[in-house]
């Protein structure tokens, strides 16, 4: 092999800051809000938008927050690497890895979801339909970083031109544009009042709302292979703010003001009940095109997300170093198709055992991603107590009021966590992600046992000015 032809020893600097930007918005627009926020819709009515309020103001604190870290340091590891500085190795390896878990699971199940979804238009067995999907999207990440950045780019261009066309037409039916329709917003009182289950449901409802929103960390992930990656972090890191407001709290006020809330069915978008309410054609095809377009993104951002931070655990000795190692076009080829392996293993689960061995991964792999946001909030509460005044100040970012709304973050994540064990739909999944946690945990313990060889030198991260210089140690 010619000199030019030899794999780079990096990661390639090839995303700009219009893909950072498209992936950190299109990672809060997925199928949990086309389709998810029925359940909220049928159990809290109206008020479900409170639900999703109360989760944004989360999933916003816990971005700035892990944006302050990733202008400080970017690097493909991300909240994986903040956790390690911050707590140690344990915390560095259970984060990377239950993260991990996290995505690959969710590869199998978006896989799984928009194999059935083509069954509307093409007699196949959604098996067969799910492993051309995920191979189409394995595709895409084999070429190059910048193919999955395009991709997600005009997925993410789709599913927020699809929200920002229903945003106009409702906006225009419930304040009376619409031809042959008046101003009426007696949804929102009639069928029980606003809170026909009281609020309390409201409060359990944050824990179906929060899981509609994960995704927008993705970008701190992807900013280490972007040519201005302090740049691209804050700008993506600002823009989720706005958008989760507009998006998330607009979408499911209209929808609670067009549809009653009695009428919606779980499982069934209740955009496509607002639709038919509206008088538009062809609302289930439209919007079974549109959640299909959301399952591709998250396919997508999945086997790239999982590649990366199985790629960074090797880097730092958590995993078989060979999972290191970069094609020529500067791809971790091995860590995306052991996330492949993993994807396809799901849907075959899915095929063979749908109720029992796939939901046990399903449930087991749902609260990972709090624990994680959990640990990104305590990484960044540690990291900017060892700073200087001087540190802090050369700060391209920084978290509001600290260490007030860190501390709030964390907190809120925390009654999350904790109320899943008094909500029966849910308690099934933090049991299965605590045993999760248990188990990656005693993995560390072991990995630090039988193999404590040193890790490969860190040359992934992008260096940046003012860095945290007092780790914890080990």
């Amino acid at each position: 092999m010619s000199t030019l032809e030899q794999p780079p020893e990096t990661l390639q600097k090839s995303l700009k800051q219009r893909h950072l930007t498209m992936i950190a918005i299109g990672g809060v627009i997925g199928a949990g809000l086309f389709v998810g926020s029925s359940a909220l819709l049928h159990t809290s009515g109206p008020a479900a938008f409170v639900s999703y309020a109360i989760t944004g103001v989360v999933i916003v604190l816990v971005m700035r927050m892990l944006g302050e870290m990733a202008t400080t340091n970017p690097s493909t590891g991300s909240f994986a690497g903040y956790a390690r500085k911050a707590f140690g190795g344990w915390a560095g390896f259970t984060t990377g890895w239950l993260y991990w878990f996290f995505w690959v699971v969710a590869v199998g199940a978006e896989a799984v979801i928009g194999g059935k979804l083509l069954q509307r238009w093409i007699d196949l067995p959604s098996w067969v339909m799910a492993v051309v999907l995920l191979l189409a999207m394995v595709a895409t990440n084999l070429r190059s970083v910048r193919n999955f950045g395009e991709f997600e780019y005009w997925f993410a261009g789709i599913k927020v031109a699809a929200i920002l066309l229903f945003l106009g037409l409702g906006a225009a039916y419930v304040f009376g544009l619409w031809p042959s329709h008046s101003a009426d917003f007696s949804n929102l009182t009639d069928h029980g009042g606003f809170t026909p289950n009281g609020w309390t449901v409201i409060l359990s409802g944050v824990v179906v709302a929060v899981f509609s929103m994960v995704g927008p960390e993705i970008a701190t992930i992807a900013a280490a292979e972007s040519a201005e990656p302090e740049k691209a972090v804050a700008k993506a890191t600002n823009s989720v703010i706005a958008r989760i407001g507009f998006f998330y709290i607009g979408s499911v006020l209209l929808l609670a003001i067009i549809v009653p809330w009695t009428d919606v069915k779980v499982g069934q978008s209740p955009f496509v009940d607002a639709l038919t309410h509206m008088g538009i054609p062809g609302g289930p095809d439209i919007m079974n095109a549109v959640v299909l377009v959301a399952v591709l993104s998250c396919l997508n951002s999945g086997l790239y997300t999982s590649s990366r931070m199985l790629f960074t655990l090797a880097h730092k000795g958590d995993a078989p170093q060979s999972i290191a190692k970069l094609d020529k076009h500067g791809v971790p080829r091995n860590s995306l198709l052991l996330a492949t392996l993993v994807g396809f293993a799901c849907i075959g689960l899915d095929y063979l055992s749908p109720e029992t061995v796939f939901a046990f991964l399903l449930n087991a792999s749902g609260a990972t991603i709090l624990m994680v946001y959990l640990m990104i909030a305590m990484s960044q509460i540690k990291l900017r107590g060892l700073m200087t005044r001087e540190e802090v100040a050369r700060l391209r970012l920084k978290m509001w009021l600290f260490p007030y709304l860190s501390i709030l973050a964390a907190g809120g994540i925390l009654a999350v966590l904790v109320s899943m064990f008094y909500v029966e739909s849910s308690r099934s999944q933090i049991s299965l992600s605590v045993g999760a946690l248990v188990a990656t945990l005693i993995a560390y313990r072991l990995r630090r046992r039988i193999n404590p060889q040193r890790p490969l030198a860190d040359n992934i991260s992008v260096p940046a000015p003012g860095p945290i210089t007092r780790p914890a140690s080990k």
